[in-house]
C-alpha cells in the first residue's frame, strides 16, 4: 500500500507514527523485514524562516526527528538532550530575534540545510540528505521547493498600527495573543508543487489529511498551486481527521487561527471548510472524535476516538480511516 499524508509539525508527526505503527514501518518494522508499504508525508513549509543566517524548517525537522527517534519527548519538537549555549551567547551580543529557541544540536541541522541551499540544492534533495542521518522510515517531502511563508496581519501592540509579521513571530513571540486580522501565504502565487509531491498524490492508494492546524499547516500546503487540484483529481480516496476534540482544538492555537478566517471550532465547521470532493473541496471521508458530530453533503463521516495518546491509539485512528475509505492495509 502507498499512503500519502498531508501534515504539519508536532501533531502531524505523531499521526505519522501511528501510520507507521499500523503498517509496520520505521521504528515499528520487524527486524529484517523489508516492508510491503510506502509512507510519504507532504509537509508544510509555511512555518519556514531565515533566522541568524540559517534556514529553519520547523515542521520538516519535527517530522524527521520524531520518526527518527531523536525528538525531545517533553516539548514534542527539537532535539532530545538539547543545550542552548549558542542561543545564550547570541543574547549576550544582543542579536535578534531573542524570542526564538535555537538549540545547539538543532543548529547543526540548519547549518547543513543552509550550506546546501546556498550551493543550489533544492529543499527536497536537502531533506532527503538530512533524512539519511535520521532514517525516519518515511519519505518526507516539502510541499514545494519554492519559498512560501505564512505571514500574519496584526495590530502592533507597540504603536497600534497594522503590520504583517512572520508566522513564527506571531506564534512564538506573541502566542497569538494580539489583535489578528488575516493570514497571507507569501510567495504562494509564484510557488509550485514539486513533481515528487504531485506523483505521491497521484500514485497513492489512500491519501490522508492529518489532524494538523487547518489554517497554517494544511491551509498553507493547499495554498501552493497544484496541490489542491492534485487532491481533487486523485484516484485514491482522501480521508481527513478532525483536529477538534469535544468542541475545541486539542493543542496549539488552531482556535485562534480558525477564528481569524471565520470558521467555528467544531468538527463540522472544519469539515465544511475543507469541503467534499463531490463539490469543490478535497475530502471523501471525515473522521471526528467520539461525541462530536458532522453532517456534510458528499462526505462520509464516522465518529471514533481521535486522541493520539500513543502510537497504538493513533494506529487505531488510521485503521478506522482506511476502513471508512474501503482500503485494506
Amino acid at each position: 500500500m502507498k499512503v500519502t499524508v498531508l501534515v504539519g509539525g508536532v501533531g502531524g508527526a505523531r499521526f505519522l507514527l501511528g501510520v507507521q505503527h499500523l503498517l509496520g514501518l520505521g521504528q515499528f518494522a520487524a527486524e529484517g523485514a523489508a516492508g510491503d508499504h510506502e509512507l510519504t508525508a507532504v509537509v508544510n513549509i509555511g512555518d519556514d524562516a531565515w533566522m541568524h543566517g540559517v534556514r529553519i524548517c520547523p515542521d520538516l525537522d519535527t517530522c524527521m526527528y520524531t520518526l527518527g527517534g531523536g525528538v525531545d519527548p517533553q516539548r514534542g519538537w527539537g532535539h532530545r538532550d538539547e543545550s542552548w549555549h549558542a542561543k545564550e551567547e547570541l543574547a549576550r551580543y544582543g542579536m535578534q530575534p531573542d524570542w526564538f529557541e535555537l538549540g545547539d544540536r538543532d543548529l547543526a541541522t540548519h547549518l547543513v540545510r543552509t550550506q546546501m541551499l546556498r550551493a543550489g540544492y533544492p529543499l527536497t534533495q536537502i531533506t532527503a540528505a538530512l533524512c539519511d542521518r535520521w532514517q525516519p522510515g518515511a519519505r518526507l517531502l516539502p510541499a514545494s521547493d519554492d519559498r512560501c511563508e505564512t505571514h500574519v496581519v496584526i495590530t502592533d501592540p507597540a504603536d497600534g498600527n497594522q503590520r504583517a509579521i512572520h508566522f513564527q513571530e506571531w506564534w512564538v513571540r506573541y502566542r497569538a495573543q494580539v489583535p489578528t486580522h488575516s493570514f497571507a501565504y507569501i510567495g504562494a502565487e509564484n510557488a509550485h508543487a514539486t513533481t515528487d509531491v504531485l506523483d505521491a498524490i497521484a500514485d497513492a492508494d489512500v491519501i490522508m489529511v492529518a489532524p494538523s492546524n487547518p489554517v497554517v499547516s494544511i491551509g498553507a500546503i493547499l495554498a501552493i498551486p497544484g496541490i489542491r487540484g492534485a487532491l481533487r483529481s486523485a484516484d485514491a480516496p482522501v480521508v481527513g481527521y478532525s483536529p477538534i476534540i469535544d468542541g475545541k482544538p486539542l493543542r496549539g492555537m488552531a482556535q485562534e487561527c480558525l477564528s481569524v478566517i471565520g470558521v467555528e471550532s467544531t468538527a463540522e465547521a472544519v469539515g465544511r471548510h475543507y469541503g467534499a470532493r463531490s463539490g469543490t473541496g478535497i475530502l471523501d471521508c471525515w473522521l471526528v472524535h467520539e461525541g462530536d458530530h458532522a453532517d456534510i453533503d458528499g462526505m462520509t463521516v464516522r465518529s471514533v476516538p481521535l486522541l493520539m495518546t500513543d502510537p497504538n491509539a493513533t494506529a487505531k485512528m488510521v485503521s478506522a480511516g482506511l476502513e471508512l475509505a474501503g482500503v485494506a492495509a
